[in-house]
């Protein structure tokens, strides 16, 4: 019966040399040359799986360069996916970090700097400098003397604000706004 078998592979295969009842080749052999099937010595190891796993396995194995390229391109693509949000937010999340480590530098400068005025303004010396100067504050029994020259009426005190224009009423506003463009 196997040198049947071998005699029927033979013809099919175009093979022409016939060597009787003993081959050189064994039925196995030619068998798993056909069409990808697996030799009877591997399939008593696979006896065990079931054929309906065999034939999936085979099929995901046996994927052609073109899929596997694109399920590798998938698998990539949700990977860079999964990655990206995160990484955009630890890049934002480093960038705030930064902006605010410089605030907190521009905080320390201008805290050092109202530690060193509030020590300064805790001598009664240069409390009373100030309100002479800012202030124009005399002690009892001083004559104060202000020297207006022609240009300082113009001048204000620092922080007073600057006086508002003199505004005329809407309706005066109103009526040289249409008797100027009558004219």
């Amino acid at each position: 019966m196997a040198a049947d078998r071998g005699e029927r592979a033979d013809r099919n295969r175009g093979d022409r040399r016939r060597t009787g009842s003993a081959r050189t080749t064994r039925p196995e052999t030619v068998r798993s040359r056909r069409a990808g099937r697996i030799p009877r010595r591997a399939r008593r190891s696979q006896r065990a799986v079931p054929k309906k796993v065999r034939r999936h396995a085979a099929a995901m194995l046996g994927l052609s360069t073109t899929r596997r390229a694109a399920m590798l391109a998938i698998v990539v693509c949700a990977l860079a996916l999964s990655v990206a949000v995160p990484l955009r937010t630890y890049l934002a999340q480093r960038a705030d970090v930064t902006v605010q480590e410089q605030r907190e530098a521009e905080l320390r400068a201008q805290v050092e700097q109202l530690e060193a005025r509030k020590a300064q303004l805790g001598d009664p010396a240069q409390v009373e400098a100030e309100a002479r100067r800012r202030l124009r504050y005399v002690r009892p029994g001083e004559t104060p003397y202000v020297v207006e020259l022609p240009g300082d009426h113009d001048e204000r005190p620092a922080g007073t604000p600057p006086p508002a224009p003199q505004e005329q009423p809407w309706y005066e506003t109103l009526w040289e706004a249409v008797a100027g463009s009558a004219r």
